[in-house]
């Protein structure tokens, strides 16, 4: 056999074994750039869902957990054994094993067992969070709540009538910076089981309203550019900003009568992680298109530039700052976007609006004027006193001229 052959061979095999990309895959991991700007916000710290951190030694804790509130589920449902959960997730296996971009080195043992004790974790912590089962170990301690981003109110309880999906985005709104938009649809047993993940869930029902995409969809291929200014300097161009308190959708973003609405978005310690994981959710699925949150934090991140900026939309109720540091909250906008890509944009026809407002030779001159005037009490009056001198010597000039026709 000659080296040429071997070769051959080699990569024919290759090929045989190499599976075809295409919309069959779902669940990504995070590209090495994103993943070093910020590893916490995708990085889980308490517990492993699915195999791209499974294993891991700081998650191997949680384990006896899993196995804990599997044999809860089994008492209630009546089950003796897993045998008939077991069978179901063998049936699912193949499908399931092609929502991962990423090879698996899963034997196919090892991975329906995997995700039948994951998946009924999930089921029964629901379960367990809506009964109020405060006697559980994971619910003792506050600090384990929030570490699944989940709380315990009177008000989580939706209608009997309500479906786990419906349970599940009642749950997750609390942490969510905006309201959802889409919560009324109704999920059968078949349109559940077409969902592919969670963040698939959230963001099918948190985007924009039609009115947005119908403009989208009018701007063609036109690309958003930024903002000539940032908001402090926009509003020096007489630029004014308020909160779209009457708008209940958080990408209702509009620009009327020198005005930019925006509706308010809550800044928490969650928010970054979430924002972040929707946005590389975007970037990895071609079906997600437009892109509202990569676009709507591009828009917020031509606004900021520093935490003056964030000073300013917190003053007119756009920002809720729940952290407490506006240089944080600014660096947050700032950093989002790094390796982001967005081949079109939500908003640019705000974005030129706003620029356009801002090339007109009098918004600059009353620009230029509030920076280097109006910025402290002494320059001010510096002015004001220039302009009584001005307008004195007017007077006094016309009324010598005055003098001499009489």
């Amino acid at each position: 056999m000659t080296n040429e052959d071997s070769v051959s061979i080699s990569i024919n095999e290759k090929l045989a074994d190499q599976s075809p990309i295409f919309s069959d895959h779902y669940i990504f991991k995070v590209s090495k750039e994103q993943w070093s700007v910020n590893e916490e916000a995708y990085e889980p710290k308490l517990i492993a869902i699915g195999p791209y951190h499974h294993g891991k030694d700081h998650l191997l804790a949680m384990k006896d957990h899993k196995i804990r509130y599997l044999q809860s589920l089994l008492q209630q449902s009546s089950q003796k054994d897993v045998s008939r959960y077991v069978q179901i997730i063998r049936n699912l296996k193949e499908r399931a094993r092609k929502y991962y971009a990423e090879p698996l080195s899963f034997t196919h043992d090892e991975f329906v067992e995997m995700i039948l004790i994951n998946g009924c974790f999930i089921i029964e912590f629901i379960h367990k969070l809506l009964e109020g089962d405060m006697e559980d170990p994971l619910f003792r301690s506050n600090h384990m709540l929030h570490s699944f981003m989940l709380l315990v109110t009177s008000n989580v309880i939706p209608d009997q009538e309500s479906t786990f999906i419906k349970v599940i985005l009642v749950i997750y709104e609390r942490f969510l910076p905006g309201p959802l938009c889409n919560s009324s649809h109704v999920y059968t047993p078949e349109n559940m089981i077409q969902i592919k993940n969670l963040l698939e869930l959230l963001h099918d029902h948190w985007q924009p309203f039609p009115a947005r995409l119908e403009v989208y969809e009018k701007m063609g291929q036109a690309k958003e550019g930024c903002f000539t200014r940032c908001a402090t300097e926009l509003k020096d161009a007489g630029i004014k900003f308020k909160s779209a308190v009457e708008r209940n959708n958080l990408f209702d973003i509009n620009f009327v009568n020198s005005t930019i609405k925006i509706p308010k978005i809550r800044i928490g310690d969650k928010t970054e992680c979430l924002l972040r994981n929707l946005i590389v959710y975007e970037q990895l699925t071609s079906s997600t298109s437009p892109k509202y949150f990569t676009d709507y934090m591009r828009f917020m991140d031509c606004l900021i530039d520093s935490a003056k900026d964030v000073e300013l939309l917190c003053c007119q109720g756009i920002i809720d700052n729940w952290k407490g540091d506006d240089e944080s909250i600014a660096i947050l906008f700032n950093k989002l976007g790094e390796h982001v890509f967005c081949e079109r944009a939500l908003y640019a026809d705000i974005v030129n609006n706003v620029n356009e407002h801002c090339k007109k030779r009098s918004n600059l001159w009353m620009a230029k004027l509030r920076h280097d005037y109006f910025q402290s009490p002494w320059s001010f009056i510096s002015v004001l006193a220039a302009i009584m001198l001005l307008l004195l010597s007017l007077t006094q000039t016309v009324y010598s001229v005055l003098s001499c026709y009489k």
